[in-house]
């Protein structure tokens, strides 16, 4: 696949301000091939991609959105970026605020590829509405959020293969240490074995994922939306972050396999809601009172939100599972959390990020029962001195007990989540720059968006 449009040079004229001001708009060519322009920031995640400054990236981006706390949010999240003290950015908002702003974006298209983080049930119209005209997408999931939108999804990658563009979602957790290294020793025979097949009860691959309503980015309170606690306008859990988790199940189990819809079969689908009062409401987002398009979803004056899911499933005929579970606020002292467990035939890779481990991920080794211990140790630490550290320098073999072992990871690869928007962006523009990326990537981004959408299903049609 080729990406030649963003090889040409960039002819900018001018861009819509805050007053609708027209101004001379000069980019860089010095800074590369790539001019951003965000639509409808609704999300944090959109500040995220400008958290760090990129060669390949002009400084100029182009906002386009309604008038609103949304947009405003947004703009004093890259201004925070822009004057902080350590390592500032230099990003020039240009901005257009109005009802049209979609229209006025695809018309003046004053850059080539398309930011979008937002309101999840606009953003398959904004994706192929870009695509349609010839932009590339840089989006952040879920793309979909229904079976109704993953159709139209399937037909928006065709288009981009004949147009040449390339679509393409940010999957964060796949630059998260502990996952890494889970997968690096999967794929080592003389350790893993090979991936069981599991049962319902004990897949073969689970993927758990807590979050919280109410917590800090960047350091300061988390301001969310009204629209965030609408499963309508958002999505619910079962297709809004599992599209992390089997984006990794499948990444993990089949590395660098190119899959297809068949091989997916849903076995079991649930959902169920996380509570909110009116005060834990106002808290994180400032409303007072509830706004119309939530009193569905009132139970007297708490709010019931489906943004709970747990999807069971085959893929390729290994069983998995994930889950993804909403709390309000995490104890003091913690944050988000992620469990995950690959079953081999010679050893279990387990990451844990509890009590125990300080809720600070940590990856374990167990061999299994029946398997040469002695043997096995030789390999692990043979394994680990030639091939992990080598990529990963200065991770290192722990031993716990007779039969179980961990990794010590060096402070440099525990970056956080904010950081890994940066790791996601730089895979982007390279892909972007060579106009080429593995061929398994847009198959296996349909066939997740496919299990989510599936699963989704399932429960409706359960219920």
């Amino acid at each position: 696949m080729k990406y030649s449009a963003i090889l040409c040079g960039l002819i900018l004229a001018s861009c819509a301000t805050k007053t609708d001001k027209k101004e001379e708009v000069q980019t860089s060519s010095k800074k590369g091939d790539v001019t951003i322009m965000t639509l409808d920031p609704g999300h944090f995640h959109a500040a995220l991609v400008q958290k760090s400054m990129y060669d390949q990236v002009d400084k100029n981006v182009f906002v386009y959105g309604p008038e609103g706390a949304d947009v405003t949010d947004h703009l004093g999240r890259i201004e925070g970026f822009n004057t902080r003290a350590d390592n500032p950015t230099n990003w020039i908002e240009k901005v257009y605020k109005g009802d049209d702003y979609l229209e006025k974006m695809i018309a003046e298209k004053p850059g080539n590829v398309m930011v979008v983080s937002g309101k999840n049930d606009r953003k398959m119209d904004y994706i192929k509405a870009a695509i349609d005209a010839g932009i590339h997408v840089y989006a952040d999931k879920p793309m979909a959020i229904d079976p109704e939108g993953f159709k139209v999804l399937e037909g928006v990658f065709k288009t981009a293969a004949e147009k040449d563009l390339l679509l393409y979602d940010i999957m964060t957790e796949r630059f998260e240490i502990t996952t890494i290294l889970q997968r690096e020793l999967s794929m080592i025979p003389t350790i893993f074995g090979e991936l069981i097949d599991g049962t319902p009860e004990e897949p073969a691959i689970t993927k758990e994922s807590v979050h919280h309503f109410f917590k800090y980015v960047s350091g300061n309170p988390l301001k969310r939306p009204d629209w965030f606690f609408d499963t309508k306008q958002r999505g619910e859990g079962l297709n809004d972050v599992s599209t992390h988790l089997v984006d990794l199940v499948q990444w993990e189990a089949f590395p660098n396999v190119t899959l297809k819809k068949s091989d997916v079969e849903i076995v079991d689908a649930k959902h169920w809601t996380t509570e909110l009062s009116k005060e834990m409401f106002n808290k994180v987002t400032g409303a007072n009172e509830y706004p119309d398009f939530l009193k569905k979803d009132l139970d007297g004056d708490n709010l019931k939100i489906y943004c709970n899911g747990s999807i069971t499933y085959k893929l390729k005929g290994k069983h998995a599972k994930t889950s993804v579970i909403w709390n309000f606020q995490a104890p003091e002292g913690t944050g988000d959390t992620h469990y995950s467990i690959m079953r081999g035939t010679k050893c279990d890779l387990e990451i844990k990020q509890g009590a125990e481990e300080g809720y600070k991920a940590r990856l374990y080794i167990t061999v299994k029962k029946g398997i040469d211990v002695t043997a096995f140790e030789q390999h692990l630490k043979t394994a680990v001195a030639s091939k992990i550290a080598q990529k990963y320098a200065g991770v290192k073999l722990q031993k716990l007990n007779n039969t179980t072992w961990t990794v010590d990871i060096p402070s440099e690869y525990k970056i956080g989540h904010e950081q890994h928007f940066s790791q996601v962006t730089k895979n982007y523009l390279k892909y972007l720059k060579e106009g080429n990326m593995p061929a398994w990537e847009v198959p296996n981004m349909i066939v997740k968006y496919y299990t989510t959408s599936e699963a989704l299903k399932f429960v409706n049609e359960k219920n």
